[in-house]
């Protein structure tokens, strides 16, 4: 293909669904992907397939009120916009919460994307009505996970390469983004060696060649910088603290945001570096992928939260309220880590893990795998984690806990007194339905939702409850995922410089673009936004270069 309508550089979500767009529009494409075709998808693939959406049909069966005022709502109040730089952050925002509110979900539905029917409640919060988190559940899992996401789009792309509308060239690393008379108007850069690495395992840099493509549109759709620890810790923001010593990886290491400053230099604006997205519910990857590859905890409400010296962290920092917030306690501690303890019946209920590998009767539209998660017993990979991960503790009584978590923590000391006062204490506020403690309030209103009550959140028991055991310690760690800011976009995804201008050729989507606009999260994210930010992104870019 000598003259494509556009080159893409990355095989992601985003870029995938850019193509997909163009194709359908009859447009030529050239997708141009550092690593090898195992990879195709990107980091999508290895996502719980999370969407957000509004007022949806799967809300309204599961008794959920929601409105578009509702999530903007929602979402301001998360996002906290305040910087010069945000205004297109802002105008996406808006854009993307009534495309989740309207058109999305029949969108997604016409390419034969389904959803499972309990809605997730993620970041609920727990402050005011006008302050961060999701006032009701919006959390929608894609039958299928991250790779049902994908489905549709890689279907297209692949036949549009069939009928000669796109060409894949893998192991082909940009370096540069040619600019000519202020226009870009191509890419350039080196042709890796052949790498039989799997999805996601590192692959080699070995140069044999190089490239040069030229393209009226140029679509920059390479992720952002999780993989790159240095990167994360060079744009650490202040008000975060000191990043921590270690850190696991949530996504793989060729995530690395070298885009970003090659983007820059053809004239794109660069915002938000210090906006980041990163879990503190991580553990460690008995089976990893990458390297330091880390896996999320997707908690429910319950698991009583520790920091690493044995201090029960602040309302309202449980387990799934607000990400960010407790990201800055335990950074404050000076530790990187964090422990939850909790019975077996919580992690039999409330334990899910981040990721396709991790839920295979979501990912494989199991039925038969499907029940064994809704019966009894923790999930199997979570009991596999259980069993196998060396974050896990698990005892019959808590002198014999402490001594494990004593022992995954030596070289810091742990306050197991206090742990067990909090224990105590919070079992004797369950003698009655009245409590002062927020935690079990908030497990109680929670449990009032159909969906967490049937699958997601436990009866409220004792911790020291014989019955309810053993008993579980969990050492979590910190573990990065997502960038918020990135290339400054206009609602066409068309990168703009630094005096506001569009930079005539050139796009920028997903995570590239902080997701729309160069933040369109603001400061925190309201959940199941990151695949839909690449969705729309993807689509806005798609549209604006076939209309030309």
């Amino acid at each position: 293909m000598h003259e494509p309508d556009a080159i893409i550089v990355g095989a992601g979500l985003s870029g995938l669904v850019a193509a997909a767009e163009l194709v359908d529009a009859g447009k030529r494409v050239v997708i141009v992907e550092q690593e090898p075709e195992a990879s195709l998808g990107g980091q999508a693939h290895w996502s719980f397939g999370g969407l957000f959406l509004v007022d949806s049909p799967e809300q309204r069966r599961m008794g959920v009120k929601d409105s578009l005022e509702l999530a903007k709502q929602d979402w301001s109040g998360t996002a906290g916009f305040d910087r010069e730089e945000d205004e297109w952050g802002r105008r996406w925002a808006e854009a993307y919460v009534e495309f989740a509110a309207g058109e999305k979900r029949a969108w997604l539905h016409e390419k034969g994307v389904r959803f499972f029917p309990v809605v997730g409640w993620a970041e609920r919060g727990g402050y005011n009505a006008i302050g961060h988190g999701n006032s009701v559940p919006r959390f929608h899992i894609t039958w299928g996970t991250g790779p049902g996401v994908l489905a549709p789009f890689i279907a297209r792309v692949q036949a549009g390469a069939a009928a000669g509308l796109v060409e894949f060239r893998h192991r082909h690393r940009v370096d540069e983004v040619v600019v000519e008379s202020g226009v870009v108007v191509g890419v350039r850069g080196a042709v890796l060696a052949p790498d039989a690495a799997g999805r996601g395992e590192p692959s080699n840099r070995e140069v044999v060649g190089d490239f040069d493509l030229r393209a009226p549109a140029v679509v920059v759709a390479s992720g952002g910088i999780g993989g790159n620890h240095d990167l994360v810790r060079e744009f650490w923001p202040e008000r975060m603290g000191v990043a921590p010593e270690s850190l696991l990886s949530g996504v793989p290491t060729h995530v690395d945001g070298r885009m970003l400053p090659i983007a820059e230099r053809a004239g794109a604006r660069l915002v938000n570096g210090d906006r980041m997205w990163h879990y503190t519910e991580g553990i460690t990857n008995w089976d990893p992928v990458w390297p330091m590859h880390g896996i999320r905890i997707l908690p429910g409400p319950s698991s009583l939260w520790f920091d690493a010296e044995g201090r029960r962290l602040p309302v309202p920092l449980f387990p799934g309220f607000d990400t960010l917030g407790t990201l800055e306690h335990i950074v404050a501690t000076g530790h990187a880590h964090s422990w939850f303890v909790l019975t077996q019946k919580i992690i039999e209920k409330e334990f899910a893990l981040s990721g396709s590998e991790q839920n295979p009767d979501l990912t494989g539209k199991d039925l038969k795998l499907l029940a064994d998660r809704l019966g009894s017993g923790a999930p199997g990979p979570v009991e596999a984690f259980k069993q196998h991960g060396v974050d896990f503790v698990v005892a019959d009584t808590l002198p014999e806990l402490f001594d494990g978590m004593r022992a995954l923590s030596p070289d810091v000391p742990i306050d197991t007194d206090n742990i067990e006062r909090e224990i105590v204490a919070r079992d004797r506020e369950l003698e009655n339905e009245f409590s002062k403690d927020l935690q079990l309030t908030a497990v109680r209103g929670a449990r009032k939702y159909r969906g967490d009550k049937l699958i997601r959140v436990a009866t409220p028991h004792r911790i020291l409850d014989p019955k309810a055991g053993p008993l579980i310690a969990v050492k979590l760690h910190v573990l990065t995922r997502k960038s918020l800011g990135g290339i400054q976009t206009d609602l066409d995804s068309r990168a703009l410089a630094s005096d506001g201008t569009v930079v005539p050729g050139l796009y920028a989507v997903g995570e590239a673009a902080g997701f729309g606009g160069g933040g369109v999260h603001g400061y925190r994210a309201l959940e199941g936004t990151f695949l839909g930010g690449c969705l729309f992104t993807g689509r806005a870019a798609g549209r604006a270069i076939a209309r030309g």
